[in-house]
């Protein structure tokens, strides 16, 4: 994508040096490593700045082309994939996922009854419409529920210990796990997009991560993203973080994935590494309905069903009532309700280790923020930017 001075798209340069100014104060008190904003308006980048460092310890200055563990900005790509997929014919989101991925023609719903708890029949199957918006009833096993513990016994510990663990076995351990609830009556944050990438991989007939490279990737000039970091490529991998409550400051962390190592299981929720003008390219294709440059991914259609609010009345993202969810990206619907600069119709998602993105058709802008501190939500960083860049309106 070209670069433009702010002014040319109706941003004040003045004004989005406070990006950095916001950003600043956390590097200089140890509470970041480093950061990386890029804004993009009219298909434009005219903001791009690195602050801080990639790696304290080697004291490496953070770089345009640093590395960054996405985490779960992986969704929204794999939520593409299979829009693509759709757009072929290849099902319908209102087709059960059993029909493809026949470890789920049997799942029960976990139901507190006046007896205990009990295992019932779903009212209905689990389609790949409730997948793309996390109302499948699946779960994620992050929380201390007692769903939560079921994940942790039959998902992640094994697929842990298993050196030969792969996509297919990861989905066919979460189908043994009961449901949350009947599918389509609520919402929460779950494993629902690792199905959606072994969905990918047995309608195409392509390994999950080929697919993603060769459609996706490739075409759209991601040449950085990815579920491996190369050797040739390590040296711009930037370090994990976490706070240090011992010692104050930053500690180093695995993370969980690891993304220098080839053959790890690409998970389509998580997995990815990405950089900010990888993903700014991405981004830019939603934006521009489906289309960057001559290569078209999506139809405008297709991004405006994704972009849409699907869940109910009353039902809400994360309880966060400014919000809404669409197919792999989250959508403000009530911007009162947020209570910071932005707009009705913005659509993104965030990663764990507190990267965001965002893309707002009103004022035909894109933002990417990357940084490589877990856990997300850590410190008010995501609003912050948005301020900050949403202010820098000029025009």
């Amino acid at each position: 994508m070209d670069t433009t001075r702010p002014e040319t798209v109706g941003l004040s340069s003045s004004r989005l040096a406070r990006i950095g100014q916001a950003m600043q104060k956390y590097v200089d008190g140890e509470k970041l490593a480093g950061t990386l904003t890029l804004v993009a308006r009219h298909g434009k980048i005219a903001y791009f700045e690195p602050l801080g460092l990639m790696d304290v310890e080697a004291q490496k200055p953070m770089e345009r082309d640093t590395i960054f563990r996405i985490y779960s900005m992986s969704k929204p790509i794999t939520s593409v994939a299979v829009m693509m997929l759709y757009e072929k014919g290849e099902f319908l989101l209102t087709d059960p996922v059993h029909e493809f991925i026949p470890a789920f023609a049997d799942v029960h719903v976990l139901t507190q009854m006046p007896t205990g708890i009990d295992l019932v029949p779903p009212q209905r199957a689990i389609t790949i419409h409730d997948l793309l918006t996390h109302t499948a009833g699946l779960a994620y096993g992050l929380e201390e529920s007692y769903i939560d513990q079921l994940y942790q016994q039959a998902v992640w510990d094994p697929l842990q210990r298993d050196p030969e663990a792969t996509l297919a076995k990861e989905v066919e351990a979460i189908a043994t796990v009961p449901l949350a609830y009947h599918p389509g009556q609520g919402w929460r944050y779950s494993l629902a997009t690792f199905v959606l990438g072994y969905l990918v991989q047995v309608v195409s007939g392509m390994p999950f991560d080929a697919y993603l490279r060769e459609q996706i990737f490739g075409p759209l000039g991601m040449s950085d993203t990815g579920f491996y970091v190369p050797p040739d490529k390590i040296d711009r991998l930037a370090t994990l973080y976490s706070p240090s409550k011992e010692e104050g400051g930053l500690q180093v962390v695995d993370g969980g994935f690891r993304v220098t190592e080839p053959g790890a299981i690409p998970a389509g929720g998580e997995g990815l590494v990405s950089t900010a003008a990888d993903y700014v390219r991405f981004a830019q294709m939603l934006l521009n309905g489906g289309a960057l440059g001559d290569v078209r991914l999506l139809s405008r259609k297709s991004v405006e069903l994704m972009t849409m609010n699907h869940l109910p009345a009353g039902v809400h993202p994360f309880d966060n009532r400014s919000s809404g969810m669409g197919l792999g990206v989250g959508v403000v619907i009530d911007l009162a309700q947020s209570r910071i600069l932005g707009s009705v119709g913005t659509y993104g998602w965030s990663g764990a280790a507190s990267t965001d993105f965002w893309v707002d058709p009103q004022e035909d802008l894109v933002g990417v923020f990357m940084t490589q501190l877990m856990p997300s939500g850590t410190y008010p960083l995501h609003p912050e930017v948005r301020v900050a860049v949403y202010q820098a309106l000029v025009d």
